[in-house]
């Protein structure tokens, strides 16, 4: 059977799903497979999209044409902005969703697209010719070629589930494994390893005391994730706060022999910052007790997701662990909890645009490249997508650097330092995070994504419009000047501030922390702005402009190091003084850029500067000749 595509995308995960959309939309004939159709999009752990740092990934995947943004807007059913007591640099939306809504929303778009084909099947095989990949085997044996090939398998590239000494193939509950694609990936040379995660349990609602539980509404007012969305949905749904008991703790140290964490049946790195329950308890034996979040899966449905309680221990003793638990004490266990194994590539053999060095026109996205969480997926995948779209036509490839985008920091932590542990986003990991916020994120990327041809004119015209008032707002208030009369500083007074002693103007107002933008409404001059977004930018760029200034200036700093290339050929064993681990290090990189190699751990500046002779010898070898 001759198939043959433009992109060849496997998975239908979240990276997998804007893999495959921003291709399509890029004009490219494109190929989404999936083990089963009726899982395109699921959410395998916790039923809600963004968090810390998290958020920024949204919204930078949403300013480039990405879907997830839109998909989470259409199905929240709860709305959180995370750190609001604290600067915007670290502030970030949380939303959860209905779990099926999201899944029937994302597959209704996936399937509604042009030029996007859907499959269900298993992939075993790539087909490699030259160094490069020529397409895909299924385990029908049908052949599907491909100019690119995405990998997006998540926890199902040799997935393993873990229920105390139960150990069995499985990509998540009730699914298949990819095993043979692992075999494949391995016979390709492919350095891998394996990592560990899990899932708590779902509980039924009408068999939980909610009434003995801390309730949590929604905030009042939520900002969509979208540019595009103007209107969320009005259905509410809370969520409940318990905790562990000592009874818990109990009953999970003296039965820690059974976990298959602490038995040694579990080989897959786990991460530190997201312990499971009996590690946690065990990690950490002067805590009494540790939080519980009950959150509802859905509108219709009696699910409840158990956040903290996840474990891999036996059922009898999972049973016995959440009844020990406030209000949990007849809960009804829908969904045991589970630890699962599964298979990665060290993402250190892949270039900045996330194809792989080994074999030409193949990219990893998501789990496969070691991170952990959705968006962390969905914003590799549009990478992934995006920059197979354009070797197929034959364009330069799209890169964004660690001063314009979170998931530029994300792609190059994984490129140039690998990763021991699951990949997760945090703010602390972004140096400008101050200029790379959730809410300037449209500002930073959008006309990009309008180049990629995935925004439309319309779309950006409605940004530069924004752009253009918040400029506007800030000149009016720079131009009006007020006065240090009686009358002036008895206002400042009424609003808890300190009277003025010279002329200042209102842009000057501004920057006081205790002020804010409809504040100014009590001096002459004021003007007001409907939009929440647009003051909200007027007021950062006030408040913040001394610190944004100074990391504007660290990135152009950065700029210049970037921009000097490191030569394709470059020779790291010919470079004097350099250690023999820092050259297996650098050969393994390629670093692209002498930026990208200052950031390989364990670099030197004596070893950076050595680097640097090399290079401006080899320039000045090729003038003379």
């Amino acid at each position: 059977m001759n198939r043959e595509y433009d992109v060849i995308v496997v998975g239908g995960g979240h990276a997998g799903c804007e893999a495959a959309l921003v291709a399509a939309r890029m004009g490219c004939e494109t190929i989404l497979f999936n083990i089963s159709l009726d899982t395109i999009a699921l959410m395998s752990c916790n039923p809600a999209i963004g968090g810390l740092a998290k958020s920024q990934l949204v919204k930078e995947v949403d300013a480039l044409g990405g879907q997830m943004g839109r998909i989470a807007d259409k199905t929240a059913v709860h709305f959180r902005l995370l750190n609001a007591s604290k600067g915007p640099a670290v502030q970030s939306t949380r939303f959860q969703c209905d779990k099926q809504l999201y899944r029937l929303a994302m597959k209704a778009v996936v399937e509604k697209e042009e030029r996007l084909h859907l499959r269900q099947g298993l992939v075993e095989r790539l087909v490699v010719e030259g160094g490069r990949v020529r397409g895909v085997v299924d385990q029908t044996g049908v052949f599907f070629g491909g100019r690119t090939v995405v990998i997006t398998t998540g926890t199902f590239l040799g997935g393993l589930i873990h229920v105390g000494d139960v150990h069995y193939p499985a990509g998540r509950a009730g699914e298949i494994a990819s095993l043979e694609l692992a075999a494949s990936l391995k016979g390709l040379g492919f350095e891998m390893g394996r990592m560990k995660t899990g899932t708590p349990p779902r509980l039924r609602a009408s068999t939980i005391d909610f009434a003995r539980l801390v309730r949590q509404d929604s905030d009042p007012d939520p900002v969509p994730f979208s540019f595009t969305t103007e209107r969320l949905r009005e259905d509410r749904l809370p969520s409940f706060f318990s905790a562990t008991t000592e009874e818990t703790h109990r009953i999970i140290r003296e039965n820690i022999r059974f976990s298959p964490l602490y038995a040694g049946a579990i080989q897959g790195v786990s991460a530190r910052y997201c312990p499971s329950l009996e590690d946690k308890v065990m990690r950490f034996a002067d805590r009494k007790s540790h939080p519980v979040v009950l959150e509802q899966e859905g509108l219709e449905t009696e699910e409840i997701y158990a956040k903290g309680l996840g474990n891999c221990l036996p059922p009898d003793l999972q049973e016995r662990i959440f009844h020990s638990v406030t209000g949990l004490e007849q809960a009804e266990i829908m969904r045991l909890a589970y630890a699962i194994e599964y298979d990665f590539v060290q993402p250190t053999q892949l270039r900045l645009t996330l194809e792989t060095k080994r074999v030409g026109g193949l990219y990893l996205a998501g789990q496969i490249n070691g991170t952990s969480g959705y968006e962390e997926a969905a914003a590799q995948g549009l990478w992934a997508g995006i920059n197979a779209a354009l070797t197929v036509q034959g364009r330069p490839p799209f890169l964004l650097d660690r001063s314009e985008a979170y998931m530029g920091v994300m792609v190059d932590d994984l490129v140039t330092r690998g990763v021991d542990e699951p990949y997760r986003m945090f703010t602390s990991r972004a140096e400008y995070r101050l200029i790379l916020r959730e809410d300037n994120a449209t500002i930073r990327l959008m006309g990009k994504g309008r180049e990629l041809g995935l925004i439309t004119a319309e779309e950006y015209g409605l940004l530069r419009e924004k752009v253009r008032r918040i400029e506007e707002g800030i000149r009016r208030l720079t131009s009006i000047r007020i006065f240090p009369v009686e009358e002036t500083n008895r206002t400042l007074a009424g609003l808890h501030s300190a009277p003025i002693k010279n002329p200042v103007t209102l842009f000057d107002l501004l920057r006081r922390e205790e002020i804010g933008y409809d504040d100014l409404s009590r001096f002459g001059g004021w003007e007001a702005i409907p939009d929440r977004a647009v003051r909200r930018q007027i007021e950062i760029e006030a408040k913040y402009e001394g610190y944004i200034r100074r990391q504007e200036e660290a990135v152009r700093k950065m700029k210049e190091l970037e921009g000097m290339k490191i030569p394709a050929d470059f020779d790291y064993t010919a470079v004097p003084g350099l250690s023999n681990e820092l050259k297996v290090k650098l050969i393994r990189v390629e670093p692209a850029t002498v930026g990208q190699a200052e950031r390989i751990p364990g670099m030197t500046q004596a070893a950076l500067t050595a680097i640097l002779i090399v290079i401006k010898k080899r320039e000045l070898e090729g003038i003379k000749n």
